[in-house]
């Protein structure tokens, strides 16, 4: 059985938001989307997303101190996290896995690729 999930999408960039939109939909869930780190931690809390999909690079608070601010809040504790991120080097996706997210996908990414993500993650 599918059910259509919420998928919290945190990234600054309109054109980021936008395709990551498009593979949301495209695996049948409803996307929410925060523009910085700040909305990203507001609507975790109150939408509940089954999945969040993360930026790194963005104003205020990045997406490792919003990931590290998640883990620690028991309602989003074990909410999976996908880091979405332009960050391409070994350590950056090391440092993202060790503040708690759970997948790592670099930009530019491949719609079909998020979708398989997206779905891995949700069943």
């Amino acid at each position: 059985m599918n059910t259509m999930s919420k998928v919290l999408i945190a990234d600054d960039s309109a054109t980021q938001v936008a395709l990551i939109q498009s593979a949301v939909s495209g695996a049948g869930h409803i996307a929410i989307v925060a523009t910085n780190g700040d909305d990203a931690l507001r609507l975790a809390a109150s939408e509940k997303p089954a999945l969040i999909l993360l930026d790194v690079v963005m104003p205020n608070v990045d997406g490792f101190q919003v990931c590290r601010k998640l883990r620690k809040q028991p309602e989003t504790a074990n909410t999976p996290i996908v880091l979405v991120t332009s960050k391409t080097q070994e350590t950056d996706r090391f440092w993202g896995l060790r503040q708690g997210a759970n997948d790592y996908v670099m930009k530019p990414f491949e719609t079909r690729a998020l979708v398989e993500i997206i779905r891995k993650h949700l069943g």
